[in-house]
C-alpha cells in the first residue's frame, strides 16, 4: 500500500465447489455410498436383498441442516439443502436475522443448532474465537444419529474428541476434507473408523473454480490497466491515494 501497489483477490471463487462437496459428503454418509461401492467392487454382493438390510440409509429430505458460518460457501450450501427439502438453520454472529431470512434460513445459537441438526456443516474461518469450536462438550450436544461435516479447517474441531464420539457411537458419522497435517498421519484414529468419509482437501478442486478464479483475476487486472478501480481490491486506501 505504501508503494502504491494494488492487491486483489478472488473471494467466493470456490464457494459452489466446496458447498457441493459438503453436500456430497452428507449424501455419502446418509446413504453409505463408499461402503456400498466396496460391497460391489469386492464381489460380496451375492444376496440381492442383503444391501437393503446392511446398507440401509436415510434421506436428506425432511432432515435439519445446521450451517455454522453463512459466508459465501455457507450460503451456497443453504440453497442446495433447501432445494433437497431440508430445514436449514444457521449460526453466524456477524449476520442479521433479516439477512439470514433472505437466504432462506433462520439464525439460532450454536448450542441450539448442535442439538437440533441432523447434519452440521462447518463453514467459518479459523480465528481465536473459532479455534477448537467443536470440542468434546459441544460434540456431546449433538444427537447420536447426527453427522458432522467439515470442509473449512481442521482447527475448528477437536479431532481426538471427534474420534472418541464416532468410535463410541455418540455420533453417527463424519465427513472431513481438512486435516491437521498433509498427509494424514498413519496413526490418526479416524483412519480406522468405518463411519467416516475422508477426502484429501479437494473442496475447491473443480474445473469451474479454476475458470472462475482466472476470470476474476484477469478482469480486475484489466480494470486496473484501464484506470478503473478493481472490484476485489484488498487495499482500497491505495486507490484513494492514487490521484493525490
Amino acid at each position: 500500500t505504501r508503494c502504491g501497489v494494488a492487491v486483489v483477490n478472488t473471494p467466493g471463487r470456490n464457494a459452489p465447489a466446496v458447498a457441493e462437496l459438503a453436500l456430497g459428503l452428507m449424501l455419502c454418509l446418509a446413504r453409505r455410498i463408499p461402503a456400498a461401492h466396496q460391497v460391489v467392487r469386492s464381489g460380496a454382493w451375492e444376496d440381492p436383498t442383503m444391501p437393503y438390510r446392511s446398507l440401509r440409509g436415510s434421506e436428506l429430505g425432511g432432515k435439519t441442516l445446521g450451517i455454522v458460518g453463512l459466508g459465501a460457501i455457507g450460503r451456497e450450501l443453504a440453497q442446495r439443502g433447501a432445494a433437497l427439502g431440508m430445514k436449514v438453520v444457521a449460526h453466524d454472529p456477524y449476520l442479521s436475522q433479516s439477512k439470514a431470512q433472505t437466504l432462506g434460513t433462520h439464525l439460532i445459537g450454536l448450542e441450539e443448532l448442535l442439538q437440533e441438526a441432523d447434519f452440521v456443516s462447518l463453514h467459518c474461518p479459523t480465528t481465536d474465537a473459532t479455534r477448537g469450536l467443536i470440542d468434546s462438550g459441544r460434540l456431546a450436544l449433538m444427537k447420536s444419529s447426527s453427522y458432522l461435516v467439515n470442509t473449512a479447517d481442521a482447527a475448528l474441531v477437536d479431532e481426538a474428541a471427534l474420534a472418541d464420539s464416532l468410535r463410541e457411537g455418540r455420533l453417527a458419522g463424519a465427513g472431513l476434507d481438512v486435516f491437521p497435517s498433509h498427509p494424514v498421519a498413519p496413526d490418526n484414529p479416524l483412519l480406522g473408523l468405518d463411519n467416516v468419509v475422508l477426502t484429501p482437501h479437494i473442496g475447491g478442486a473443480t474445473e469451474e473454480t479454476i475458470a472462475r478464479h482466472s476470470h476474476m483475476m484477469v478482469d480486475d487486472i484489466l480494470r486496473f490497466l484501464h484506470g478503473e478501480r478493481p472490484l476485489h481490491l484488498v487495499n482500497p486506501e491505495m486507490w484513494s491515494e492514487r490521484g493525490k
